[in-house]
């Protein structure tokens, strides 16, 4: 399924959570081959180090000029590996972008700032045969889907993976899930619903923040839907957005209702207090007063999925046992240890 070879820009911040796609795309992609990343923050070293400490033997250049005289093909995409605050392309990107499409690379784009919007890198693609990709751009009207009730007829287990806030491992967790379930022979399937999603090979799903309101809870279970009837999947798991209180973009109900989920992974930020790591946002409830809410909805938390950004090793064990305790749930660290248990749980 692979469409080509792709180097990715971090600008930077590959080391940070603005860089959530690249480490999206450098743990698992079957769209592109990721040949390298452009981080002129990190260049000479392994991408995979600098995102958790695991080396991928992805190198990382400063410049594109510099990745295309060490790579052995030039590659037929870049893509911006960020995701900012509003969408918006981070305007020292653009010098990147305007070489890579002067040497014929295509370029993909998951940001809300559309390329094919701005005359002059339309002019410059034009020039030099390359593509502008804009993952975001949203779906004409007669492309767009209005919910029908189509879902109930599902009758594999939806679960969806829903977080505490925004970047907290979310599309990641339900990959793993995804993935462990298929390496234990079970047909499991996964609907995207963000730009890494689609960049990261996903067959089925829709760009949930580009889709026009009254169409989203449509296209949700026209993802679903079709899923299940395509592929037989015996469970489908859902990437949930943002989080059901978070402030700038609440987020998870449509999940509940109009995904017909009944059963949810909860991502826990176990060290951020705040929403978006902003005081003024407000702090992120209790994990038992999320737990409640998503009950009150008519669904059941069956495990929770720790976001350790930040803790050491005793503290990851020491919540897991804590919340263990009182909740009787499996409390997984998905990048430490796998998804293994909530498997279990599922299966």
């Amino acid at each position: 399924m692979k469409t080509g070879n792709a180097i990715v820009l971090a600008g930077g911040f590959l080391n940070t959570m603005n860089a959530k796609t690249t480490h999206g795309l450098l743990r698992g992609t079957e769209r592109f081959t990721i040949q390298a990343v452009i981080d002129h923050a990190h260049a000479g070293k392994d991408a995979g180090e600098v995102m958790d400490g695991r080396p991928c033997n992805i190198p990382v250049y400063g410049k594109v000029v510099d990745a295309l005289s060490a790579l052995r093909s030039k590659p037929d995409y870049c893509i911006v590996g960020v995701a900012t605050v509003g969408g918006i392309l981070p305007p020292d990107m653009l010098g990147e972008i305007r070489f890579a499409l002067s040497q014929g690379i295509s370029i993909v784009n998951g940001l809300h700032d559309f390329l094919g919007e701005k005359p002059e890198i339309v002019a410059l693609a034009a020039a030099n045969n390359a593509t502008l990709i804009d993952v975001r751009k949203p779906k004409s009207r007669a492309d767009l889907h209005f919910w029908e009730g189509d879902i109930y007829k599902v009758t594999a287990p939806i679960v969806a993976v829903m977080g505490m806030d925004c970047a907290t491992g979310k599309r990641t967790t339900a990959r793993f899930l995804r993935d462990a379930c298929r390496a234990k022979g079970h047909k499991a399937e996964m609907i995207y619903t963000g730009q890494t999603g689609w960049m990261q090979g996903g067959q089925y799903g829709f760009i949930f923040d580009s889709t026009l309101n009254d169409f989203i809870s449509g296209e949700l279970e026209h993802a679903i839907v079709s899923c299940w009837e395509e592929t037989h999947a015996e469970i489908i798991f859902l990437e949930g957005q943002s989080a059901l209180r978070n402030p700038s973009g609440p987020c998870g109900p449509e999940f509940l209702i109009s995904g017909n989920a009944k059963k949810v992974v909860l991502v826990v930020p176990m060290k951020r207090e705040f929403f978006d790591d902003l005081p003024e946002w407000g702090p992120i409830p209790t994990v038992e007063s999320e737990i409640a809410l998503i009950r009150a909805y008519g669904s059941e938390v069956v495990a929770l999925a720790l976001n350790t950004q930040g803790a050491s090793k005793a503290e990851i064990e020491a919540y897991q046992q804590e919340y263990e305790a009182k909740l009787d749930i499996p409390v997984v660290a998905p990048l430490e240890e796998g998804v293994g248990r909530i498997v279990e749980v599922l299966m």
